[in-house]
């Protein structure tokens, strides 16, 4: 397993390296005989996941709030409220942020980033797969639990959170919820070392997945992708009509994963991220920044 993770933050030339909160128990994990032998138990249930998450929602997990903003170099000064006013990591972990925080662009065509992460985005997908330059090929039917024909040949970005983001996650325009669904699966962790192994996480996690409309994307689906220590995906929103930036849920204590798909030729996603994703690298966006531009317009 690769000792580091590289990343892009979008304004900045220079690369920057991941702190990655219990990298030695993910390299355990995978790659010793012992740890494999457990990482079915840990990622195939939800049940070591449901306790990291009736842990984080306990007021015993409250002195692990300022060792963690220390650790990760989280910026306190963007909270809604006091630190010292969270009971539990939870509620720290589901933070709001101050108004403003996080604005989203006017303009109709600009598609945001839904979520603070780091950013992958794929132009083209070859008919109905997607061939990630580090990982585990998979397609959109798997993605999505059923034969996704309107998405062959489309466009995808994976928008992966880690412990120090912002875990609440909005609409990235405005737009008509069509259906919304769960689908079971396992609970591997999405970290880049991880998926460096070959591990079909997008096809085998947890997922909850929601279709909608946009007057100039047409249908494009927003999914949520559980991992490991991911108590619970929330969504908060009320649909079925929402607005740019409208949040949509959080997820609970855990790193996660918000993956759009959009149809052939509805989005010219941003230069920086066509060409940090080529190289294999994802680029740190904030929640509402662009993502790129519907190429339809009214």
């Amino acid at each position: 397993m690769s000792e580091s993770v590289h990343f892009y933050r979008r304004g900045s030339a220079a690369k920057e390296e991941e702190i990655i909160l219990g990298k030695g128990l993910l390299r355990w994990a995978y790659h010793s005989k012992a740890g494999k032998s457990l990482a079915a138990l840990l990622f195939h249930h939800a049940w070591p996941s449901r306790l990291a998450g009736w842990f984080a929602a306990s007021r015993f997990s409250r002195r692990r709030i300022a060792p963690v903003i220390r650790e990760l170099a989280i910026d306190v000064t963007e909270f809604a409220d006091p630190v010292e006013s969270y009971p539990t990591f939870n509620a720290f972990f589901t933070r709001r942020l101050k108004s403003g925080a996080r604005p989203f662009s006017a303009v109709d065509s600009d598609i945001a980033s839904p979520a603070d992460g780091r950013v992958l985005v794929y132009p083209r997908l070859q008919k109905n797969a997607l061939v990630p330059v580090k990982g585990k090929s998979f397609t959109v039917d798997e993605l999505l639990g059923f034969t996704a024909a309107e998405f062959y040949d489309g466009s995808l970005a994976i928008i992966r959170l880690c412990p120090a983001d912002y875990h609440r996650f909005h609409f990235p325009c405005e737009g008509r919820l069509i259906e919304q669904y769960r689908i079971k699966g396992r609970y591997h962790s999405v970290n880049p070392l991880v998926l460096a192994l070959g591990i079909d996480v997008f096809g085998q996690n947890e997922r909850q997945v929601a279709l909608l409309e946009n007057a100039r994307l047409a249908r494009y689906a927003y999914v949520e992708v559980g991992a490991f220590g991911v108590g619970s995906i929330v969504q908060t929103y009320t649909g079925p009509f929402v607005q740019k930036g409208d949040e949509k849920g959080y997820f609970q204590y855990g790193g996660s994963t918000v993956i759009l798909v959009f149809q052939p030729g509805k989005i010219l996603f941003e230069e920086d991220l066509l060409t940090h994703s080529a190289e294999g690298f994802e680029t740190f966006l904030r929640a509402g920044q662009r993502l790129g531009k519907a190429t339809q317009t009214l």
